[in-house]
Formats: C-alpha cells, sequence, structure tokens
C-alpha cells in the first residue's frame, strides 16, 4: 500500500499533463486554423462561375500556370469591366492604398503620422488635376474608365473587410471603423499623377545644386554635376560612339545659355566640412521632404532607369524585328506590374481590342506590350519639366514684375484617422504651389539659396515655389486606349501624341518589319536659364514659354543601323534641349557593345542573345578603376585586395568574391573622399558619381583625392587606404577567407510591402515581406540591381520586369515579372515569379487564342446577374 500511492499521484500529474498538452495542441491547431482560414478568405475565385451585376455578356477569364489572367469579352465595356473586377480579385488593397496615397488621404488609413505626406500630396493637387482630367475624357474613353470602376465595384459588392484582403485584417487593428469607398474613374486618373512624381527627371538634381551652392564655388558645383560625354558615349538617335568615335558639339538649350563648363578642380583647402555648412540644412530638410513622398514606382535619384531596344528583322533570326525591355524601379510587395491579356472574342465596332501586356492595378488596359499588329516598350526619357522659383511672398500676395498678384489660395481638410481632422491652407502662383507653406522643416528653406547664389531678394519673404507639367491636366488618360488599338506607325505616334506626362523614351515594332523611336511628352521651353538651379520668380523674364510641339520631338523610323537603343542617355545631339541631366550613358554603352558585336558576327539575333545581354552584369565602374589599381605599389592589406582584383573580368556577378570586394572598396573611397559634403549631397555611388571619380583618375593630385581619416592624400594614397578599408569591411562581413566571399551575400533584395512591410512590427513585416534574395549586378549596369552607397549594399532599384516579345510568332514571345499576378499574402503567386527572375529566366508569354487555351490552368466565366 505504501508504494502505490505516488504511483497514483505520477499517474494523475502524467494524466494532466497529457490533457494540457493536447489542450495546447487543439489550442495551436485552432489558432493555425483560424489563421489559416484568416489569410485564405480572400483568395479570389478563379474557376466556375460568378454572376456579376453590371455586365451585358458572359467575359471568360483563364488563368494559367502563374495566375495570369487572359480576358475575353464580347465588347469593350465588358471587356474593361472584367479587367477591373479581375484587378479589384487580386490586387484590391493595392489599389485602395494608392489611390489613399494620390488623394493624400493616408492619414484615413493610418492615422497622425501620415499628416505631413498627406498635405505634400494636397499642396500637389494630384486628385484635383486627375478630377479636370476625366471632364475632358472624349466619350469613349471616358466610358472605358467608368466600365472599369463598376467592374472594380463589382467586385466590392460581393466582398468587404478581411474577404478583400488580408491587409484589412491587419488594419483593423488598429483602424477598425475603416471600410473601403467604392472606386471611381477619377481614382484610375490620379495614378497617372504618382507614375509622373516617380519620374519627375531631376527635380533633385536642382535641389542638390542649390545645397552644393551653399558650401562650395560654382565651378565646383558644377564638376560634381557633369554633363553627358556628347561624342563619348552613345546617343539614342544618330551615329554611336561606340562603334565609331566622333565629336559632337553640345547642344544649345533653347533660349538658354551653353552647357557650363565642369573641369574645374577644388583647391587644396576647398574641401568643404558639413559641420560648417549649417545653412544647407534647410534644403536638405526640402530634399528629404520630397523623397519622404511614398515611392510607388520607386525613389527618384541615380541608379533609377530603365533598358529598352528593338532589332530589325534584316537581322533576327526570323526575318521580323525583335523588342525587349525591363524598366528599372523601385522594388515593392506586390510589383508594380500586373500582367493580363485583355481580348475581344471578335473584332468588330463593339469590341476593338486584342492587347496583352504589363498593366497597373487600378488603371484600364495594357501599359506595355503588344497587340496583333504591333509591340512597343518604355524607358524614362528623363526631360527636365518641374523647376523651382523663389518667390516673393506676402501673407496673400506675391511679386511679379514690380506688381503684388494675389495668390490662389485653398483649404484642404485632412481627415485622421483616430485624431481630429486638420486643416491646411495651399497657396500658389501662376506657376504653382508654394512647397514651403508646409512648415516645420520648410521653414526659412528660401533664405538660404539667395544668399549662396548673390540673388538679392529685397529683404522680404521668400518661398519656393513648384512648376511641373504634370501640375497642367493633360491627355494621357486616353493616351493609353490609342496605344493599345495603334495598327501601324502613324497611329501609334498618334497616341504617343496623346501620352502627355510621364514623358517616355518609345520603341516600336510591327509585323510588317518595321521599328522606330518616338520622344513624347510635355516639355517646357523656358525663356531663361537651363532648369538646373532655382531662378527667380518676381520677374517674367524668367520661366516658361510653352512647351515644344510634338513634331519637334525626336523621333526615327528604320535607321539603317538595324536597331535602336534607350537606356535613360541622350536622345541626339542635335535636337531640341530637353535636359541638362542625362543619365550618362553607361548602360547604354554597354548594351550598344553587346548589339554591335552580335551584328558584327553575322549570326542571326535571337530571343536568347536578348535576354543575355538584359542580365549584362559588366561593370563599367570596375573597367576604369582596375588598371589604376593594377599599377599601384602596395603592402598589406591593400595588397591582398589588389591580388584579389587582379584578373578580374569587372563582371557584377551574384557568386563573385571580386565584385563583393569591389563594392565594398567603392563605398569607402565615395565615402572618404567627399565626406565634407553637405548632408543630403553625399555620393549615392550610381552613374553620376562614377563619372566625377572617373575625371579625377586622371588629376592625382587633384585636393579632391584626400581622406580625413588616414590623412592620406593625393590618388595612389587615397586609393590604398580605401583598399586596405575594404578588406577589413569584407573580412568583418563576410568571413577571413575570401574564396567564400560572394557578391550576393552583401547584394540581396527583400521585397518590402508599401503599406505594412515597414511597420517595425516583425510578425507583420513576415507576413507581408519576402526575401531576401541574393542577386548580382549594380548600379550602371545593364543588370541594374542598383544600390545606393549611403544606405549600404542592399537592393534600391531593380528590372522590374523584363520582357522580349517576337514579332513572327508572339506565342514564342517571353516574360517576368519581379513578384506574381497576386497581391494577397501567402497566395501560391504572391511571389512565385520572383526565384525566376532573380535567377534571370523567362517564363511562355501565351497570346494567341489557341495558345491561352492551351496554357489555362482555370477558367472563370463571369455571366451577367440576372434583374429582378
Amino acid at each position: 500500500m505504501g508504494t502505490d500511492a505516488p504511483r497514483t499521484g505520477g499517474r494523475r500529474w502524467l494524466t494532466f499533463l497529457v490533457w494540457l498538452l493536447i489542450a495546447v495542441l487543439v489550442l495551436v491547431a485552432v489558432a493555425a486554423g483560424l489563421g489559416w482560414w484568416t489569410v485564405q478568405r480572400s483568395f479570389p475565385t478563379t474557376s466556375g462561375e460568378l454572376e456579376v451585376a453590371g455586365l451585358t455578356e458572359p467575359v471568360t477569364v483563364t488563368r494559367d500556370d502563374a495566375g495570369i489572367p487572359s480576358i475575353v469579352a464580347e465588347n469593350d465595356h465588358d471587356l474593361f469591366f472584367a479587367q477591373g473586377f479581375v484587378h479589384a480579385q487580386d490586387r484590391f488593397w493595392e489599389m485602395d492604398f494608392r489611390r489613399h496615397v494620390t488623394a493624400g488621404r493616408l492619414a484615413e488609413l493610418f492615422g497622425e503620422s501620415q499628416v505631413p505626406t498627406d498635405a505634400f500630396i494636397r499642396t500637389l493637387n494630384w486628385r484635383g488635376v486627375a478630377e479636370v482630367e476625366y471632364g475632358m475624357l472624349d466619350e469613349t474613353s471616358r466610358a472605358y474608365y467608368d466600365a472599369y470602376a463598376d467592374g472594380v465595384n463589382a467586385y466590392l459588392g460581393q466582398r468587404g473587410g478581411a474577404d478583400l484582403s488580408l491587409e484589412y485584417a491587419v488594419l483593423a487593428l488598429q483602424n477598425p471603423g475603416y471600410s473601403p469607398d467604392p472606386w471611381s474613374a477619377v481614382d484610375s486618373i490620379a495614378w497617372l499623377k504618382a507614375m509622373a512624381w516617380d519620374l519627375r527627371s531631376n527635380l533633385e538634381d536642382e535641389v542638390d545644386r542649390a545645397i552644393l551652392a551653399t558650401a562650395l564655388p560654382p565651378e565646383q558645383v558644377a564638376f560634381l554635376h557633369p554633363g553627358f560625354a556628347w561624342g563619348e558615349m552613345p546617343t539614342i538617335i544618330g551615329a554611336s560612339p561606340v562603334a565609331a568615335p566622333a565629336t559632337v558639339d553640345d547642344p544649345t538649350p533653347i533660349d538658354g545659355p551653353a552647357p557650363a563648363e565642369a573641369s574645374a578642380q577644388p583647391e587644396a583647402s576647398a574641401q568643404p566640412e558639413a559641420s560648417a555648412q549649417p545653412e544647407a540644412s534647410a534644403l536638405a530638410a526640402l530634399r528629404a521632404s520630397l523623397d519622404a513622398v511614398p515611392e510607388l514606382l520607386g525613389p527618384a535619384g541615380n541608379g533609377i532607369g530603365s533598358n529598352s531596344w528593338v532589332v530589325a528583322g534584316s537581322l533576327t533570326d526570323t526575318g521580323l524585328p525583335l523588342l525587349a525591355n525591363d524598366p528599372h524601379l523601385g522594388a515593392s510587395m506586390p510589383s508594380v506590374w500586373t500582367q493580363m491579356g485583355l481580348a475581344c472574342r471578335e473584332i468588330d465596332a463593339d469590341c476593338t481590342f486584342d492587347v496583352a501586356g504589363y498593366t497597373f492595378s487600378g488603371l484600364p488596359g495594357v501599359i506595355i506590350g503588344h497587340n496583333d499588329r504591333i509591340t512597343w516598350g518604355f524607358t524614362n526619357l528623363g526631360p527636365d519639366v518641374a523647376d523651382l522659383f523663389l518667390e516673393r511672398v506676402g501673407a496673400d500676395t506675391y511679386e511679379l514684375d514690380g506688381v503684388q498678384v494675389p495668390l490662389e489660395l485653398r483649404e484642404e481638410r485632412i481627415e485622421v484617422a483616430g485624431g481630429d481632422p486638420q486643416t491646411i491652407t495651399v497657396r500658389s502662383t501662376a506657376r504653382g504651389p508654394l512647397v514651403t507653406d508646409l512648415g516645420g522643416l520648410y521653414e526659412g528653406v528660401a533664405g538660404t539659396y539667395p544668399a549662396a547664389a548673390g540673388i538679392d531678394t529685397g529683404g522680404g519673404d521668400v518661398a519656393l515655389s513648384l512648376q511641373w507639367t504634370a501640375l497642367s491636366p493633360g491627355t494621357t488618360p486616353q493616351a493609353v486606349f490609342a496605344m493599345n488599338r495603334a495598327a501601324d506607325w502613324a497611329q501609334f505616334r498618334a497616341a504617343a501624341s496623346l501620352f502627355d506626362v510621364p514623358a517616355q523614351n518609345l520603341v516600336y515594332a510591327d509585323v510588317d518589319g518595321n521599328i522606330g523611336y518616338q520622344a513624347p511628352g510635355d516639355i517646357p521651353v523656358r525663356l531663361s536659364g537651363d532648369g538646373t538651379v532655382p531662378l527667380p520668380g518676381w520677374t517674367s523674364a524668367n520661366g516658361w514659354a510653352g512647351t515644344l510641339p510634338f513634331e519637334q520631338l525626336p523621333s526615327e523610323l528604320n535607321p539603317a543601323r538595324g536597331y535602336i537603343v534607350t537606356a535613360n542617355n541622350a536622345v541626339e545631339a542635335d535636337g531640341p534641349m530637353l535636359t541638362m541631366d542625362w543619365d550618362l550613358g553607361y548602360r547604354a554603352r554597354a548594351i550598344e557593345r553587346r548589339m554591335e558585336a552580335l551584328v558584327a558576327s553575322g549570326a542571326p539575333i535571337t530571343v536568347d542573345d536578348l535576354a543575355d545581354i538584359q542580365l549584362d552584369t559588366a561593370d563599367a565602374n570596375a573597367e576604369a578603376l582596375l588598371p589604376v589599381i593594377e599599377a599601384l605599389a602596395l603592402e598589406g592589406d591593400a595588397a591582398r585586395g589588389q591580388e584579389l582584383l587582379a584578373g578580374w573580368n569587372a563582371r557584377a556577378d551574384v557568386d563573385s568574391a571580386e565584385a563583393a570586394y569591389f563594392a565594398v572598396f567603392w563605398r569607402n573611397l565615395l565615402e572618404c573622399m567627399f565626406d565634407g559634403l553637405p548632408e543630403g549631397t553625399k555620393p549615392t555611388g550610381g552613374d553620376r558619381w562614377i563619372a566625377v571619380v572617373g575625371r579625377l583618375l586622371d588629376e592625382p593630385d587633384s585636393a579632391w583625392w584626400s581622406d580625413a581619416d588616414t590623412g592620406a592624400s593625393g590618388r595612389d594614397a587615397v586609393l590604398a587606404a580605401a583598399l586596405e578599408d575594404a578588406w577589413a569591411e569584407a573580412s568583418d562581413r563576410l568571413g577571413d577567407d575570401p574564396s567564400r566571399w560572394r557578391w550576393g551575400r552583401l547584394h540581396t533584395l527583400t521585397l518590402t510591402n508599401q503599406s505594412f512591410g515597414e511597420s517595425g512590427i516583425s510578425v507583420i513585416e513576415w507576413l507581408f515581406n519576402r526575401g531576401p534574395y541574393e542577386v548580382g549586378g549594380g548600379s550602371a549596369i545593364p543588370n541594374a540591381m542598383s544600390w545606393d552607397a549611403q544606405e549600404g549594399y542592399g537592393v534600391s532599384w531593380v528590372p522590374s520586369m523584363r520582357m522580349i516579345v517576337d514579332l513572327a510568332d508572339y506565342d514564342r514571345s517571353r516574360w517576368i515579372n519581379l513578384t506574381g499576378a497576386s497581391g494577397h499574402a501567402f497566395h501560391p503567386h504572391y511571389a512565385d515569379q520572383t526565384p525566376k527572375w532573380q535567377h534571370g529566366e523567362l517564363i511562355d508569354w501565351p497570346y494567341t487564342r489557341e495558345a491561352v487555351a492551351e496554357a489555362a490552368r482555370d477558367t472563370l466565366v463571369l455571366t451577367p446577374a440576372l434583374v429582378e
């Protein structure tokens, strides 16, 4: 008996622990099941049949193994209605978030922290301009936008809250009363303003020059902003200096001064100290505020860009053209693009589209792609379409030619989740809004640059106004439809004439064998100056005298060389002045070299050849620096670094130890050479800084070659110090064995959800973000996995998609997206294309009715709901 009690007690404890474990497991299972149900409940229906109020005829939506939808309808109304419905199925949270950005209503979602962003957007009045543009639409285009909105709202009529997207479940924890408004056509059009903002050309360069002017004399500011190397770098139109070097005179700006000579070097005592430049802080704050606006397409600055090129059939294996495009934009989760096909069952007067390509969720039509006759691609033209003006202002007037002119005043009420509404007053001149009226960081901004530039402000209050072409209502909203239906070069150019902002390089090819290039856009003609620095706005002698006529914009059809390359480089040496701040042409030169080598080989050019060029990792910066490094007399860790780089092919491949070390060296070099520049102007490492340092390689005694930390002076000593520091940093980051170093271990991409991806709450970030992914490439490299030297080695800009179109057989075309078709976290198609994108793979792009049917994995039929 004495031994039984303890055993009984032990059994009871064991039984209790077993039941406790079972209870815990049940709770975990229930929680997991509830979590999975919460995640999956928003996944869309993609097969079977759905009744949808608003359709006039049945619509078929098939999806391939990547979840990419192809829509076939009986008429244009139902086609765009279904596009809106399907976009809402896959990406409604993204659409809802975007429209809150473009309307300046983020505080309604996320509270008071977003009021400054909303105030900035309200000041620029994106939504107001979009409302005017909607009123300007022709009847047919307006019907398309309205049909699209009706399709979105039909989906919203079937679902709400977390049934729409997981993000709404997370938002409910902070803002439980939120419910999305119905979609409107203006919501769609306003997105084009965000697109224009992110591709706004040289506004950051203008601010950068203004900040530098508070610390450096004009010749040094010019040196740090080198111009395009005419005659050395290829232009889009004209002879290629890669093949046949030639001297081309710099073009003269319209009614403005010739480009400044930027050859001056700083004196030994000229290196600025950031701490000694307090007057620059306000302008730096302005730049930071410009950059803080949500970057829907990517951050502005050196590194952003795109590649596209088109090859004539005389050079290809099929006898018809090939077209390649890979726009470089900021990485986001989900991708800014979503792939789609839009087709009429039969082309007739009621149904006029048969187009496929890359779309923006929230916007009807196809932005980049092809129809049954033509194909086209985009890169950013990058003209200077935004200027800052100094304004002498009073409480409600501004000065113009000695006369006080009333300011336009507009009140904006900003609703705040969990807080009281806030009201701001927007003041505008005839040129544009006063961006310094936002208070806080903006106060006093306009008082710093005039003194540095020697501009007499008259002693009164001075503000900054922003004039930007996208703040004037335009015709881009209908350009998309015209381009989607264009059947030949003339119709394509007519469509391009409507594409006013943002101005793009358009490359073209058609089934008749033609290839072409067209630059569209509203590009200002300046009365004075060249758009590189703020000018006084109190005189009408400064400002814009209209825009360039479309017929004066660069254009080319069937060039004799048989191909056209665009990579944000300058268009032509003898054309109109479009900007002083071109991409400096390193990517364009690399692509031109590859194209010329293919042509010289005599072998027909194939889709695989173009795909290989898209993945080119040749680093022009390394090519310039390696011979100089090789000639140095070094010792210690610097010599070890020199030995590692010896024999390197200067390619930034993902598994390259040399590329990893060179990147660390480059970042250290920039930091030591330019540490004294004012905050907000430090080197990012992109093409501009490659050009600056490249020119200094021929000036070994320049005062720019100095390192305050080590005391090194002169080119060779500074390079040696940077090599030594880089070896220590690389060893710390990657280990002591350089044979195990990999560029990809430093150079990673994390796909970040735009709304919750940087919440600071690890669980929420885990829900929506994906990565990191190791990649190769880099800045000013065709495979443009660009990085910012001020931020580290992580990827900032990426090829947001890649496509190659085969005009001889559209079904042999290939494409890839950065993420996937779905915007729903944990959906099978949320990030399924990313590993293929990471490794440079492309997937099939079915287009013909037969190919789409063969590729279909899911088929959904949308049928008109019966009217009671």
